[in-house]
């Protein structure tokens, strides 16, 4: 799986989670690993390399990872095309984005 595809998925998958699971159940390590995966994110959307994700960067990310996402070109996402998502953590040293 290509670092964005996994990247797209965990952005899916920390929005879902997020709306959903209670912050006094996530155990130290899961926290460790989101920030892990949240810094690769920001590197990934952080297109002058400033250390921030301004709007325009982190929507023209979003638009592009839609478009992946939509692979029948209809202009929304349907259950078919939002299953095909799973996730894994990176089991190489760099992680999600690394240079």
């Amino acid at each position: 799986m290509s670092n964005y595809r996994m990247l797209g998925a965990a952005i899916v998958a920390l929005l879902i989670g997020a709306s959903t699971t209670p912050a006094f159940s996530v155990s130290g390590r899961g926290v460790a690993q989101g920030e892990r995966e949240t810094r690769a994110l920001l590197r990934l959307m952080d297109t002058d390399q400033n250390g921030e994700v301004s709007k325009q960067e982190f929507m023209r990310f979003m638009e592009a990872e839609f478009d992946r996402l939509d692979v029948d070109h209809s202009g929304a996402l349907n259950v078919s095309e939002l299953s095909k998502f799973h996730y894994h953590a990176p089991t190489h040293p760099g992680g999600v984005g690394s240079r």
